[in-house]
């Protein structure tokens, strides 16, 4: 498995999201953030963590999306429960991960 030049993985479904901004000119990769989720909680293999980081999910579909109305995050990667590995964000950008962030005092990190 490598990473191309462009910042995206060869081993990867490419699933592009716009949730996403341009790295600060300068700014090295020094933070890796490893995250568990599943939609809805605690059920897998539905397609709505994908549709989220898409910015397509179905805020109706489930109750408990109506707070994720509107949001918009994103993932560089994704590795399902079956082990498929899925690209949103291309390494040399910054994916939305968690909204508002800060990280020892540095901030949207």
């Amino acid at each position: 498995m490598r990473i191309f030049p462009n910042g995206w993985c060869d081993e990867a479904a490419i699933r592009p999201s716009e949730h996403f901004n341009e790295r600060p000119e300068g700014e090295e990769i020094s933070l890796l953030v490893i995250h568990n989720i599943s939609l809805p909680a605690g059920q897998f293999g539905t397609g709505d963590v994908d549709a989220l980081f898409c910015g397509t999910l179905d805020c109706c579909k489930h109750p408990s999306y109506q707070d994720l109305e509107g949001l918009r995050v994103s993932s560089h990667f994704f590795i399902d429960r079956i082990g498929r590995l899925f690209q949103y964000v291309s390494c040399l950008d910054r994916a939305w991960h968690a909204g508002v962030s800060s990280f020892e005092g540095r901030e949207n990190c």
